[in-house]
């Protein structure tokens, strides 16, 4: 029962008393060699990936049919990339992110038999449905995120998952209440050297029960996690007392700035802001100072309990985050364009062979080989809702593959009397292991030209 007028001061010998980190050595070295004896094997991607099949009415990924229909958006180039797991790949430079974070979470936090608090699941299919990725988030209807020109959809019900939350809920439902989560995800974005269509990521999720929460508080017993009549305001939800959130805030932060600190170095700046995700609140991002700028390394938040509700989890409350394995990669390590991930070249891999995954890599770049550039320029089609700008980069990179070093629009016009637009892209080529001659560029460019007017409705100005 919650003695509703205790005072929040009860927690300030907590919330201000300094962190303080298990370091349980002796288990690390057989738990890290044997880590992924943990995972979860359900809907598994171990062992060789079948080829995907592209036909006429069905697509075969991983083994599975599913059927296209009106929704199907995604293309054979994306396709292949699944069952790739770089995260898995040993000492591939987001393996070696993934390691250092996962060491980090076993050697720091601790269960009660002396085993590591967090497991670890890094081999969950990216094939899910639609209600995984979007309505267990509890992400509404018509809510920007769920577009088709912003994901890649097998067909109405079934989609390349958009993020590894996809699966919290399911983890949870299994009753795990501590795990990280890792794998590949999915979305069609902009083309620069820090956007690809295929990413990684990594998230955590806590649940406390009651007890849990409060023990380590003087007199915790008379606080609970929960108040009934309560109201959603900025800093809570209406399911949880003040208390809770504010013990689950303070042990959220510590747990991530304990993992940054160890990824930059214990001279970090860390600066949270808040921000809106719809499955948690109140949420933050965390920004580092990194190289003199402020820089974005993670969403977290605490975990809206209707989600928790509903995976009959209800008796507990608890916090989640989720951060981007490439960007963490691409700044400690310099790597300099998201591309490089993909190479098989020796000159990239053999740098991350290392005898230490905490061992410091920097990248030193193999020759830059020169980029080329053409534009294309055209007329859209009247309808607005025809044309989307990620359509037409999705188009450049089923055509010109890991070719397409960046995309620009560089210029728009409106026709004073008709109305029409045009809008004109710059689009740059380079190679990332020779030369190319503008010759063969030239190629790819006219297939683009071509495909864009057949299957995207615009009128070339070329």
């Amino acid at each position: 029962m919650r003695v509703r007028n205790k005072p929040l001061s009860l927690l300030l010998p907590l919330l201000q008393s300094p962190p303080l980190l298990l370091r349980h050595r002796r288990f690390l070295s057989s738990l890290l060699a044997n880590g992924s004896a943990a995972s979860c094997r359900r809907f598994s991607t171990d062992g060789p990936a079948p080829q995907p099949v592209v036909g006429q009415d069905s697509l075969e990924v991983l083994g599975h049919s599913y059927p296209r229909d009106d929704f199907t958006n995604v293309t054979s180039k994306i396709l292949a990339k699944v069952g790739r797991n770089l995260h898995n790949q040993s000492h591939h430079p987001l393996w070696l992110i993934k390691e250092r974070i996962k060491a980090h979470f076993y050697s720091a936090y601790i269960g009660r038999w002396g085993n590591p608090l967090f497991s670890v699941h890094d081999n969950l299919s990216p094939v899910v449905t639609v209600e995984q990725n979007f309505d267990s988030l509890l992400i509404p209807p018509g809510h920007p995120s769920r577009k088709r020109g912003d994901n890649y959809y097998l067909n109405s019900r079934t989609m390349l998952r958009g993020h590894t939350s996809a699966h919290q809920m399911e983890l949870v439902r299994s009753g795990l209440d501590a795990f990280l989560l890792a794998g590949d995800v999915y979305r069609r974005d902009e083309i620069d050297s820090s956007h690809y269509p295929v990413f990684h990521q990594m998230e955590g999720v806590r649940l406390f029960s009651n007890h849990e929460l409060f023990s380590a508080v003087q007199n915790g017993e008379e606080l609970s996690l929960f108040e009934s009549g309560g109201r959603r305001t900025p800093h809570k939800q209406e399911a949880h007392s003040l208390e809770a959130v504010k013990l689950l805030e303070f042990d959220l932060k510590r747990t991530l700035t304990r993992l940054v600190t160890h990824l930059f170095g214990q001279d970090l700046e860390v600066r949270w802001v808040d921000c809106y995700f719809p499955f948690t609140h109140p949420s933050f991002e965390m920004e580092v100072r990194f190289q003199g700028d402020w820089m974005e390394v993670l969403g977290c938040g605490v975990m809206e309990q209707k989600m928790l509700n509903s995976a009959g989890a209800g008796n507990k409350a608890g916090w989640a985050f989720g951060l981007g394995l490439e960007r963490l990669a691409m700044v400690l390590y310099s790597i300099p364009d998201i591309r490089l991930f993909w190479s098989e070249d020796e000159r990239f891999l053999k740098q991350f062979r290392v005898q230490d995954i905490q061992q410091h890599v920097c990248f030193q770049s193999f020759s830059k080989y020169p980029a080329l550039h053409n534009d294309i320029s055209f007329w859209l089609p009247d309808s607005r809702d025809s044309f989307t700008e990620n359509d037409f980069y999705e188009l450049v990179r089923s055509i010109g593959g890991d070719l397409v070093e960046k995309v620009s629009l560089v210029d728009e016009y409106q026709h004073p009397k008709t109305g029409r637009r045009s809008q004109c892209y710059r689009i740059f080529y380079r190679h990332m292991e020779r030369t190319l001659t503008q010759q063969e560029v030239r190629i790819v460019h006219e297939q683009i030209e071509r495909a864009a007017q057949t299957e995207l409705g615009v009128q070339g100005r070329y």
